[in-house]
């Protein structure tokens, strides 16, 4: 099933954030793309600074040029970015996880990325590489698509699919059960109230999203009309 993983990192885990040295203020956005090894991320946009001043600060990146393709004012400037071929970190994790690119915004404290996968087993693929290159990465939504588009503010939040992941695995749901709410509270790091409370809403996010219900008491609303 297509997943939808969003995630922050520190803003110089990026190559670009380097340019945050020099100019602090600017926002950076990558254009939507399904990266490639030959084809990294070829457009960018920097909001907050003018072309010279980026062109000053470019060296201390690890773009090895980055090539005005139109500016527009205070809406930001479009450049075209080569990248030097021993770019690695995030970048490297990206690629070669064969994910699309939804959206991907940097400012000096933080970058936002927004990945689809083809499914899960891809974003915990993209998940191990990032932890074997020592990269941290804080996941702050993880969702089938399925549920984005019926629920797209409201869907799964990280800890409520990692907790219905859990107790899937784990046998929760099995007749007989071959875990408790102790076991997978323990197992999370959280208590056992915690832990069935993540299962509660979960379920019901996952519900709603199914029958298209956009907040939990619409069901009710539309059983009396």
């Amino acid at each position: 099933m297509a997943t939808l993983v969003e995630f922050t990192v520190d803003g110089d885990e990026f190559p670009l954030g380097a340019l945050f040295a020099s100019l602090p203020d600017v926002t950076i956005e990558l254009e939507r793309i399904v990266p490639t090894t030959e084809s990294l991320f070829p457009y960018v946009w920097i909001r907050g600074a003018s072309p010279a001043e980026v062109e000053a600060a470019i060296s201390a990146s690890a773009a090895e040029t980055l090539t005005v393709v139109d500016d527009l004012g205070s809406r930001g400037v479009l450049y075209r970015a080569v990248w030097r071929p021993d770019v690695d970190g995030i970048v490297d994790a990206i690629v070669s996880s064969n994910v699309t690119l939804l959206s991907a915004t940097g400012t000096a404290n933080q970058w936002t990325f927004r990945l689809r996968a083809d499914d899960h087993e891809t974003v915990s693929a993209f998940r191990e590489r990032c932890r074997r290159k020592g990269i941290h990465i804080d996941v702050t939504r993880l969702q089938p698509l399925a549920l984005v588009d019926a629920r797209d503010e409201d869907g799964l939040t990280a800890a409520q699919l990692e907790a219905l992941e859990l107790a899937y695995e784990r046998g929760y749901f099995d007749e007989p059960r071959r875990a408790t709410l102790e076991d997978l509270a323990a197992e999370v790091g959280i208590t056992r109230q915690s832990l069935a409370g993540r299962l509660r809403r979960g379920h019901r996010n996952l519900l709603a999203g199914l029958f298209g219900f956009d907040r939990p008491d619409e069901r009710l609303s539309a059983g009396r009309h």
